[in-house]
């Protein structure tokens, strides 16, 4: 999952991406209204997390300018601003949640998760896909009712292609999904991911087929043999 965090507060921007980091989250950092807009229109996250005070673009222009290019990537306004007023524009203008700082982290992360859960699975926290078993709030895994070990990365992986089961996903997809722009992760790294996914799965019948010159496609559950 990648999260766009848009904040000119340098203290708090990084010790939200390195907790961000931790929980297995690539993040990108924009410090700007005007660069924050220049990335949601070029780049593919899965989730803002945006500040109203900010340089050269207040962050409100910011949303106002993603929602009316059509773009439905869930935004969490984190801000000092407390006032009724302003709680409630920022909804009207296509926020998905607001939280006025400061919040503990652990609370961020799960307003992040629910999010995440509204936009991929319509608010359920369990995917089940035939014998796999995910619960994305607790983000543990299970296989045949066995707890299956899968540390960060191979979560974010799974978790990317499962609600993109019987589709063709890139393996850039799959790169853009893992990391931000100052990560060091390569296409190599996901096909190591792949790899060993593959290795905890298919025992169990669920298969993620590589297509030459495409990328990779998680079998549909009922599709499996």
């Amino acid at each position: 999952m990648r999260i766009l965090i848009v904040e000119d507060d340098p203290l708090l921007a990084d010790g939200i991406s390195r907790y961000l980091k931790q929980a297995g989250y690539a993040v990108d950092w924009a410090v700007s209204g005007d660069q924050a807009d220049d990335w949601l229109a070029r780049e593919h996250y899965d989730l803002a997390i945006l500040d109203l005070g900010l340089p050269r673009m207040d962050g409100t222009e910011v949303l106002r300018k993603l929602r009316r290019r059509g773009q439905t990537v869930p935004v969490l306004i984190l801000t000092a601003r407390d006032a009724l007023e302003d709680r409630v524009r920022g909804l009207d203008l296509g926020a998905d949640d607001y939280v006025v700082k400061p919040i503990a982290l652990a609370e961020l992360e799960a307003r992040i998760r629910a999010l995440s859960r509204r936009g991929q699975y319509g608010g359920n926290p369990q995917i089940a896909h035939g014998p796999l078993l995910l619960d994305t709030t607790a983000r543990q895994a299970w296989l045949n009712g066995e707890p299956l070990d899968l540390p960060a990365r191979e979560w974010s992986v799974l978790e990317f292609l499962l609600p993109r089961a019987g589709r063709i996903v890139g393996k850039e997809q799959i790169l853009q999904s893992l990391c931000g722009w100052n990560d060091e992760i390569s296409i190599n790294a996901v096909e190591a991911y792949i790899s060993r996914l593959r290795a905890k799965l298919e025992p169990a019948g669920v298969h993620i087929r590589t297509v030459r010159g495409l990328g990779y496609l998680l079998e549909k559950a009922d599709a499996q043999p």
